[in-house]
C-alpha cells in the first residue's frame, strides 16, 4: 500500500459528482499507527459558524463576503440550499471566500432532500420568517449523537409573534406581519435556538431580550457580522442578549471565527502521538479548559503570535473530563478526549451532558481494543499501552475524528469507513496529517 498517492480536495471531488451520487460512492481511510506528527498546522474558519453566516446573509439583499471558509462539505450543501432559495453563491477554495448574492425576492420552502444531510440548515428558519414572513423547513438530519428537539426554536419565534406548526416532517412559520420584539427565556443555553431567535429578531418591531443564551465563539462571531451589517445587539458573550429591532440590513464582508474544535483536534493529536504540533490561527482563549486538560495529561502547551503549540513526549496521563455548555468542556472534543484516555496511564471518567448517543463512537474504538465501559451518561476509560488496528465505522463528524487520531496510535492498519462524516467538519484532514508525518491514505473501497 503506497503513502505517496496525491489527495484530492474535497470540492475538487465534489466537482465529479453531484451532491446526490456523491453518497453513493464509498470512500475509506486506511492508517498505519506509529510515530509521532510533528510540524505546523493552520486551522481555518469555523464550522460551527460559516453554515450561520451564510444563513445570516438571507437577511439583507445585495452581495455577502465570507472569509476564511472551510472547505468542507457542510459548506457546499448550505450553498445549495442558498441557491434552492434563490441566491447566486460562489466558493472559491482557492482563496477560502464564500460570495452570496441574496436577491429582493427569496423563496422560503428548504426541502428534506438537503436539510436531511445536515442539522445546520434549521439556521434557515429565523432569516427566511424575518425576510418573507414564512419558512418551511424540513426537519432537519445530521449526525446521529442524540435528540435535539426544535421546541425552544418554536417557542422563541411564537414569543415574537409568529405562528410555528409541524406539518408533513416541515416545521412551518408563519407571520401575518412584521415580527415584534418580547421577553425569551431558554430553558437551556442551546446554541441553535439562540441563533434562530436572534436572526428573527434583528429586525423585528422593538426590544427582544433572550436569556440564558448560548454564550459560545461562535455566537459571538455571528452578533459580531450582524451588528456590521447594521443590527442593534448588545451582551454578545454573555447569558443575555438585547435585541433593538431595525428597519432593515446591509451586506457586508466578514472573516469566519476560527474553529476552535478543529485546533483542539490538533491539540490532542499532538498529545496522544507523543508529537510536536505548533496550530496557527487558533484562539487559546477559547480553548482554555481542554488546553488545561492537555497540560494536566502531561504535555506543554505555549502560546505563539498567532495560536499555540502543544509537545509531548511521554505516554500521557488519563484526565476525567465533563461536558458542559460554553464556557465548559465542549461535547464535540469529548470523542477525541475518550481516544487520548484509551491510551493513557490509569482510569479516566467522561460525563457526557448534552448529547446523550454521543457515546455511540465508543463501541467502534473498542474494536480497536479499548477498555471504555459506559453507563448512562458516563464512560469509565481504562488506559491500555497499545490499541490494535481493525475495520471501524465513523457514525458522526467528531467520532471519525476520534477514531483517526486512535487509528494513528494502533498496531498495524486501521480501516475506517463513513468518511462523508469527517468531510463534513474538518477541511484538509488528510493531506495535513500526511505534512505532520502520518500514514494515512483515502481511497475509494473498491480501489486496488
Amino acid at each position: 500500500m503506497s503513502f505517496t498517492n496525491p489527495n484530492l480536495r474535497f470540492a475538487d471531488r465534489l466537482g465529479k459528482r453531484s451532491l446526490n451520487s456523491y453518497d453513493e460512492v464509498v470512500e475509506i481511510l486506511k492508517v498505519v499507527g506509529g510515530g509521532r506528527l510533528v510540524g505546523e498546522v493552520r486551522v481555518t474558519g469555523a464550522k460551527n459558524s460559516v453554515l450561520k453566516l451564510m444563513a445570516a446573509a438571507l437577511l439583507a439583499e445585495g452581495t455577502t463576503t465570507l472569509l476564511d471558509v472551510p472547505d468542507i462539505l457542510d459548506v457546499e450543501i448550505m450553498a445549495e440550499l442558498l441557491r434552492r432559495l434563490g441566491c447566486e453563491v460562489s466558493h472559491d477554495q482557492a482563496t477560502s471566500m464564500v460570495i452570496i448574492i441574496v436577491p429582493a425576492e427569496l423563496d422560503h420552502r428548504a426541502d428534506y432532500d438537503l436539510v436531511r444531510r445536515m442539522r445546520a440548515s434549521i439556521c434557515v428558519l429565523g432569516p427566511l420568517l424575518a425576510r418573507c414572513g414564512a419558512a418551511e423547513v424540513a426537519l432537519p438530519g445530521g449526525d446521529n449523537i442524540g435528540s435535539r428537539g426544535l421546541d425552544m426554536h418554536v417557542e422563541g419565534l411564537i414569543k415574537l409573534g409568529a405562528r410555528a406548526v409541524n406539518e408533513h416532517g416541515y416545521l412551518i412559520a408563519s407571520s401575518q406581519q412584521r415580527l415584534r420584539g418580547d421577553s425569551v427565556y431558554l430553558d437551556f443555553p442551546s446554541v441553535g435556538a439562540t441563533e434562530t431567535i436572534l436572526m428573527a429578531a434583528v429586525t423585528a418591531v422593538g426590544t427582544t431580550i433572550i436569556d440564558n443564551v448560548a454564550r459560545e465563539p461562535e455566537i459571538v462571531d455571528i452578533c459580531t457580522m450582524l451588528s456590521a451589517m447594521g443590527a442593534n445587539i448588545s451582551g454578545a458573550g454573555t447569558s443575555t442578549l438585547t435585541i433593538v429591532g431595525v428597519d432593515a440590513l446591509q451586506p457586508v464582508t466578514h472573516r469566519t471565527v476560527p474553529d476552535r474544535i478543529v485546533a483542539g483536534t490538533w491539540a490532542v493529536a499532538a498529545v496522544i502521538t507523543q508529537g510536536d504540533i505548533t496550530i496557527r490561527n487558533a484562539r487559546v482563549e477559547h480553548l482554555e479548559i481542554a488546553l488545561e486538560k492537555l497540560a494536566t495529561a502531561g504535555a506543554t502547551v505555549t502560546v505563539v503570535d498567532d495560536g499555540f503549540r502543544v509537545t509531548m513526549d511521554q505516554r500521557p496521563l488519563s484526565v476525567d473530563i465533563v461536558t458542559l455548555p460554553y464556557p465548559g468542556f465542549p461535547t464535540d472534543l469529548q470523542p477525541q478526549f475518550i481516544a487520548l484516555n484509551a491510551v493513557a496511564i490509569g482510569a479516566a471518567l467522561v460525563t457526557e451532558n448534552l448529547f446523550e448517543a454521543r457515546f455511540r463512537f465508543v463501541q467502534e474504538l473498542a474494536r480497536l481494543g479499548a477498555d471504555v465501559r459506559t453507563d448512562g451518561h458516563h464512560a469509565l476509560v481504562r488506559g491500555r499501552s497499545q490499541l490494535s488496528g481493525a475495520p471501524v465505522e465513523a457514525t458522526d463528524i467528531r467520532a471519525g475524528a476520534g477514531l483517526v487520531l486512535a487509528g494513528l496510535v494502533a498496531e498495524g492498519v486501521t480501516t475506517i469507513y463513513g468518511v462523508s462524516h469527517i468531510d463534513r467538519g474538518y477541511a484538509e484532514f488528510v493531506p495535513d496529517l500526511q505534512r505532520l508525518g502520518a500514514r494515512i491514505i483515502r481511497i475509494d473501497e473498491d480501489a486496488d
